[in-house]
């Protein structure tokens, strides 16, 4: 063979194996339409992109886009991240809709879980999205969990089990490929991937008992998809986080867990792997573990990256670090479920645009009121009232876009309501000031895990002890003369909290 034929050789391996790799990115991209470098890139092999709220106008906006997709790949897998609670990407510019896990789980009917996963999954399938990076079916067993918390059904393991269940099922029939994530379970611990490694030491009887319980529940309930969790476990890895660990993701998802769908890892541009492994690094290890599908794009979402992570997986394969054969088999069962949306896409039914009658109903009933004795204080409220809401810390998997709270809907029932929030270091010595000849309503999120907002809303109870408290998140702590928990802070649940505190339906509308 002369050199010439070994250098076509080598180009066209190389061009191979390009392919192979741009098929197990998930990328995402900035705009409300596909920029070119995407369209391009679809034609060169990609097979996945993964949109954000930045590229979310309303459903109209979102089909047409996820149609010029297609224009360019027929099978290209849309993914989004909306657990349709308080992460929400499809209605991040007003809330959700729909209430999160940690209502559901409050209300525990699987019926009702399953019939508002299946009516996100009509909405999304409407709009073109194919894979959805839900359920989290994380057992939230620390309350002090500062990056899961009302995202999990709850902190019962067979509860979240059930609900797993019922939401896979649920979205799926809907038309869409659930994720069910952050394997092996992200509920019990105290650092927020994001920014750093969590470490969880559970023993494995405990593991497999608590935070494996939901994940079993889901690959029995057919997920086509598997979310890994940026985890240090050493009771099943000492050394590597899960996404990076071949123990955890081959030998106990794939071996003894028995999942054949597509393993999608967290995104690598995250702290807890990107700061020890660099983006490349962690991308191709992710894969020589047995990940399929590396996502990407949430704070880097340029063409310069997804070429950068391209390169990297080519090079890796070239110098023996990532076999061949296992990025083959990557690209393959992310063609699979690419199969499995485009015969889902051609079964679906049509879904509500842009809001969710039964997300409203089910956020009604996952209210929970408790009166707390003390001064007279009765719901409806007699007349309008002075809502002071509290704002905890921007928590990224959340974003800082979506509005949230109690002000707006009870405004809009209760005309004279008056409204204000405060961060930490800005609430005054009386946060209750504003409130004199009016009922008072607190308003927080998560406020056992806050001590500022503590501290603020035990200085408006004692000058204000009818005052009541509205909690948006996990009620771990329950306070005021009335307390009245949500379980999230979605639209849906800011709505029906407003409906309690005025003694009327909101509008529609709002």
């Amino acid at each position: 063979m002369s050199e010439r034929q070994r250098a076509n050789q080598r180009v066209e391996r190389n061009g191979n194996l390009a392919a192979l790799a741009a098929a197990v990115l998930q990328p995402g991209f900035v705009g409300t339409t596909p920029p070119a470098w995407v369209c391009r890139w679809l034609g060169d092999g990609l097979g996945s992109v993964v949109l954000f709220s930045r590229n979310v106008v309303d459903p109209g906006q979102v089909a047409a886009l996820t149609a010029a997709l297609r224009a360019e790949r027929p099978d290209v897998i849309v993914a989004i991240d909306e657990e349709a609670g308080d992460v929400t990407r499809i209605e991040s510019g007003r809330g959700s809709s729909r209430p999160g896990n940690l209502a559901l789980g409050a209300v525990d009917d699987p019926a009702l879980t399953e019939e508002v996963a299946r009516d996100l999954g009509e909405e999304l399938a409407a709009a073109g999205v194919t894979l959805n990076y839900a359920p989290d079916v994380d057992v939230n067993s620390n309350p002090d969990n500062p990056v899961i918390g009302v995202r999990s059904f709850g902190a019962e393991p067979s509860l979240v089990a059930r609900h797993t269940t019922a939401w896979v099922r649920g979205l799926q029939a809907g038309g869409v490929a659930a994720c069910a994530k952050h394997f092996p379970g992200h509920g019990d611990t105290r650092v927020d991937s994001h920014h750093d490694l969590p470490r969880i030491d559970a023993d494995r009887a405990r593991l497999h008992t608590v935070e494996l319980a939901p994940f079993r529940a889901a690959v029995a309930a057919g997920v086509q998809a598997v979310m890994t969790g940026h985890l240090l476990v050493p009771a099943l890895d000492p050394d590597l986080p899960a996404t990076l660990s071949g123990r955890i993701l081959g030998g106990l998802l794939r071996e003894e867990m028995g999942f054949d769908g597509v393993v999608v890892t967290d995104a690598v541009e995250m702290g807890a792997v990107a700061d020890r492994y660099g983006f490349a690094g962690a991308a191709v290890r992710a894969l020589a573990a047995g990940a399929d599908a590396i996502c990407v794009g949430g704070e880097h979402a340029d063409e310069e990256t997804a070429r950068h992570l391209r390169d990297a997986i080519v090079d890796a394969v070239v110098a023996g670090e990532l076999p061949e054969e296992r990025l083959a088999e990557a690209a393959k069962r992310v063609g699979q479920l690419a199969a499995w949306t485009v015969a889902a896409r051609t079964a679906r039914s049509a879904g509500p645009a842009g809001g969710s009658a039964v997300g409203l109903v089910a956020a009604r009933r996952a209210v929970r009121i408790t009166p707390r004795g003390g001064p007279a204080t009765t719901l409806p409220l007699a007349g309008p009232a002075h809502v002071v809401e509290f704002q905890p810390p921007h928590n990224i998997a959340i974003g800082s876009e979506t509005p949230w709270g109690v002000a707006a809907p009870l405004t809009a029932l209760v005309p004279g309501t008056t409204s204000v929030r405060y961060v930490e270091n800005a609430v005054p010595a009386d946060p209750a000031a504003g409130a004199i000849g009016r009922p008072l309503v607190l308003v927080v999120r998560d406020l056992h895990r806050h001590a500022w907002m503590r501290d603020a809303v035990d200085r408006a109870l004692t000058a204000r002890p009818d005052a009541v408290v509205v909690e948006l998140g996990v009620p771990a702590l329950v306070t005021g003369a009335v307390h009245i928990a949500t379980h999230g802070a979605t639209r849906a649940a800011g709505r029906a909290a407003a409906e309690l505190l005025g003694g009327g339906a909101v509008s529609p509308g709002w």
